[in-house]
């Protein structure tokens, strides 16, 4: 059995800023579950993570950690939780600071991180024969094992989940942050300056992306950020995984915050629907058909296409609740246009986890029309919750969302190719049709009704790759 050590920046249940933490929370339980392995995760001990989850850690070491010419120390703890063994590196300076990220020394911040987890190495209760970093904050730790090579034989996963942020620092702070001979920073350099995320794709045994198509994609430079040049070097060692959900934790059956719980009930969720209906004051009608959008409002998710749609699209019988926060000009916009359609719109410009999941479950429709989505988690708990997905045909979106096809009967929601709003509004419109023919509707409902994206396969990818990098015999590379 492997020992793997999981290096991130965030895990549910402790700590969470984006779709990164339902990862981390998510697939070592279904390593461990359904395949067997022995995972370990360690993450920061930020200051915002609850003190019940602090009370319930246990102190193992106090552990130097060289950051250039500063002697930092960092404070080792343990918690087990649900099976799963969790490590916490403490940094009063670092750390103990409000909010995750966002700070003008990030840069040193995950520099210091990264070199923790090398030392801290042997201060675990495991050997790892694997380390899997994710994301640029855990890039550098993939550049030290190499470098230091702590364990014998260590080997090494770098996940990239979004490749818009890299984490970089001037070049002139190498000297001053690493304290390693010139000849490490070409590994790490990108564009003039050190690129956490470089660092990790350069330095890995093997490099995953949450997608098939998201892999295929970051070989363009359009989706690449500047590093497609890296990947095309990497391309050998380089493969899409696609993400799952927790189907425990987003299940409408077991869901506290639904109104009306259900299964697999059409008429269970026109009854949340109509609830829903009420609480937002909209005029209560189950057969008009409910569009909602669960958002961060920001360019990348499609909403300069749905602004220069949705009044168009208005002027039909629907009804559309967006919840969100974000930049100004969308907050705006929306809250004009729930102004203005005040009786076919609501707008909640706040993040509330609990309407959320009542807008999964009354929802006849999730429109999530990205401009580009390593993998997205949306459209998955949509189809959970038995809510239909309207996406654009990018990255994780499509490899999960396939399109109702009339003809065969086939299809789990609705797409479109290009990024262009009267592309969108045709597919919206096509959605109304379908709605409201009954035969189809149904065949679409059954279809949603057998889809399942859970951790399972991708627990079993995840483990032919790890068995392929450390060689075991009998395992070949896909």
């Amino acid at each position: 059995m492997e020992n793997v050590l999981y290096v991130a920046s965030e895990c549910t249940p402790f700590i969470k800023t984006g779709g990164l933490a339902d990862v981390i929370g998510s697939l070592p339980s279904a390593l461990s579950t359904n395949e067997k392995m022995n995972v370990r995760v360690i993450l920061p001990l930020y200051d915002e993570i609850a003190e019940e989850w602090k009370n319930e850690m246990k102190f193992k070491a106090i552990i130097p950690v060289e950051v250039g010419w500063r002697n930092q120390t960092a404070e080792l703890y343990t918690l087990d939780h649900e099976g799963i063994m969790y490590y916490f590196i403490a940094n009063s300076f670092y750390f103990t600071r409000k909010g995750v990220y966002g700070y003008y020394d990030d840069g040193e911040r995950f520099v210091f991180f990264s070199k923790a987890v090398i030392t801290s190495l042997e201060y675990l209760d495991i050997v790892p024969d694997i380390l899997h970093a994710h994301d640029w904050q855990a890039g550098l730790t993939v550049a030290f094992a190499k470098i230091y090579q702590p364990i014998k034989h260590l080997k090494t996963i770098f996940t990239i989940h979004n490749m818009k942020y890299q984490g970089v620092i001037p070049n002139e702070m190498y000297d001053d942050l690493f304290s390693l001979p010139p000849e490490h920073l070409s590994g790490m350099e990108w564009d003039g300056m050190i690129n956490c995320l470089k660092a990790g794709i350069f330095h890995a045994d093997k490099v995953t992306t949450v997608s098939p198509t998201y892999a295929e994609e970051l070989k363009d430079p359009y989706f690449s950020e500047g590093l497609h040049p890296v990947l095309q070097d990497r391309q050998v060692d380089f493969i899409g995984i696609l993400n799952g959900v927790d189907t425990d934790e987003y299940h409408p059956l077991k869901d506290p915050h639904v109104d009306v719980n259900y299964r697999y009930s059409r008429s269970k969720k026109q009854e949340n629907k109509v609830e829903l209906q009420k609480q937002l004051g909209i005029p209560i009608n189950e057969s008009t058909p409910l569009y909602v959008m669960v958002t961060r409002l920001v360019e990348q998710k499609g909403l300069h296409l749905v602004q220069h749609i949705l009044e168009e699209f208005l002027q039909d019988d629907v009804q559309f609740v967006i919840l969100g926060t974000g930049e100004a000009e969308f907050e705006d916009y929306f809250s004009y246009i729930a102004h203005r359609y005040s009786e076919k719109v609501v707008a909640k410009l706040t993040f509330n986890e609990a309407l959320s999941r009542k807008l999964y479950a009354s929802g006849d429709f999730f429109i999530m029309p990205s401009k580009f989505e390593p993998c997205g988690l949306s459209q998955l708990i949509a189809l959970q919750y038995k809510t239909v997905p309207i996406v654009r045909e990018t990255g994780g979106l499509k490899d999960t969302v396939i399109p109702y096809n009339e003809n065969t009967g086939e299809g789990n929601g609705f797409s479109f190719t290009n990024y262009n709003a009267h592309d969108l509004l045709a597919v919206l419109k096509y959605t109304l049709a379908i709605y409201h023919d009954e035969q189809h509707w149904k065949k679409l409902a059954k279809n949603v009704n057998k889809v399942k994206y859970d951790w399972r396969q991708s627990a079993k990818e995840y483990k032919h790759l790890y068995e392929t990098v450390c060689g075991i015999k009998g395992v070949t590379q896909n």
